[in-house]
């Protein structure tokens, strides 16, 4: 009778021991936190509803560094769009992200634009 409760015992704490801890569960680390991304760029493609010009001219002026960023010569040309909007760009990313995670962006007209959509 003694080895059959011995047995017993050892069948039900067996798998309770084996099973696997991992060390982020039972510790905190000191120091992590999340890291605060910010950004600016221009979104096109807004049918009319982007800036004015009249009223948000660094869109003109971001939209001339990047075209000459990629080679375009735009020296003295005027920008009229109304199809383009500056925007900046925010978002936390959580501690121990990896490549993949998905994070939640802001992202918000700095001019007059109507419509981001």
């Amino acid at each position: 009778m003694k080895m059959v409760l011995f047995l017993l015992a050892i069948l039900v704490a067996g798998p309770a021991a084996a099973a696997p801890i991992r060390i982020k569960d039972l510790v905190d680390f000191d120091g992590v936190r999340g890291n605060d991304l910010v950004g600016y760029g221009l979104v096109v493609g807004l049918n009319g509803t982007g800036d004015g010009i009249r009223n948000a001219p660094f869109t003109e002026e971001i939209m001339s560094n990047i075209l000459e960023r990629l080679g375009v010569n735009v020296t003295g040309e005027s920008f009229r769009p109304k199809n383009v909007a500056a925007v900046f760009v925010t978002a936390t990313l959580p501690p121990f992200a990896r490549a993949g995670s998905q994070i939640d962006v802001t992202v918000s007209a700095i001019g007059d634009a109507k419509s981001l959509l």
